[in-house]
């Protein structure tokens, strides 16, 4: 099966339709970020990053991808365009989850190590603040507004709700076991996170701050991705995406992808959902409406793609 799919990629008949777009995918193992053309399925850049990059956020406009590296406890900034790095920032501890306000103008760090959210400005490549979050803050997501940043704390089975303005938590809210990606719906009223002890998916309030709903999924989710009024999550132990209704909150499918998933994303225009697979070193790509598995693409080792790791290029 897998050859086929290979071959019918190759022949550019799955993704004919793809949008426009570029995927920048973390390979930890393989220290880079390999940049994918999503339209053609196929590898336009890799550049070198080191410190085992893990986590990615690609501006709104796509100018630069900000890209976390625990173990050199720094973000390296990347021009989209030209696929050089454009700077490296310093921030201590164990950078992991990473997101950037809409404007484009801040650049939030979750730092593992300690419960706290590193604050960049853009502009200056420099750490201007730190926020106190719970423990092991993992997922960050900001508010289609850039008024509120949401942590996933891992350790605290716990969302933080940060007001960007004033930069403090104003609440904490109550979620599964082990929170890890934390992704915010369109129209900033609801955010899901992917509960990795509890193998659920809580379903927030954000403007109660309070968590209504779990949805049952697959073994180990990672990161949840929403298109089409459904949820798409991640299933690392389970080599499965499980896809849900927004509306009722009731599983759908379980699709079969690559082994290991981890980051998951939709494309701009709802049709794609890609999936990097960190065991088989691929990017699943599905059709969001048919729900099954339509390509695959061949990545460095260890591909993370946690965050926002899309880019539209037109």
């Amino acid at each position: 099966m897998r050859a086929l799919v290979l071959a019918a990629l190759a022949a550019g008949l799955c993704l004919a339709h793809a949008s426009a777009e570029e995927a920048f995918v973390t390979n930890q193992l393989s220290d880079d970020l390999m940049i994918v053309d999503l339209a053609t399925a196929r590898s336009v850049a890799i550049i070198p990053i080191g410190g085992k990059p893990a986590g990615v956020a690609v501006s709104a406009d796509g100018r630069f991808a900000y890209v976390t590296s625990p173990d050199a406890k720094a973000v390296t900034v990347v021009d989209a365009a030209t696929r050089q790095v454009a700077g490296r920032i310093e921030v201590g501890g164990g950078p992991l989850g990473i997101a950037v306000a809409p404007d484009g103008r801040t650049v939030y760090v979750a730092d593992w190590y300690a419960a706290a959210v590193r604050v960049i400005d853009a502009a200056s490549h420099s750490v201007t603040a730190s926020i106190a979050v719970g423990a092991s803050p993992s997922g960050l997501a900001v508010t289609p507004d850039g008024k509120l940043l949401l942590s996933a704390d891992r350790d605290d089975d716990s969302v933080s709700v940060v007001d960007t303005a004033t930069r403090q938590r104003k609440a904490t809210i109550k979620v599964g076991t082990r929170p890890f990606g934390v992704s915010i719906d369109a129209e900033g009223r609801r955010a899901y996170t992917a509960n990795v002890g509890s193998n659920d998916v809580s379903v927030i309030d954000i403007a109660e701050a309070r968590e209504i709903a779990r949805v049952p999924v697959g073994m180990r989710p990672y990161a949840v991705a929403l298109t089409l009024g459904r949820g798409f999550v991640t299933d690392q132990y389970g080599g499965t995406v499980s896809v849900f209704d927004l509306a009722t909150l009731k599983p759908v499918k379980r699709i079969n992808v690559g082994d290991y998933p981890e980051g998951i994303a939709a494309t701009a225009d709802g049709k794609r959902i890609i999936v990097a697979c960190w065991e088989s070193n691929t990017l699943s790509i599905i059709d969001a409406a048919e729900l099954k598995v339509i390509g695959e693409v061949k990545t460095g080792d260890g591909p993370r793609a946690f965050g926002a790791f899309l880019r539209r290029t037109e």
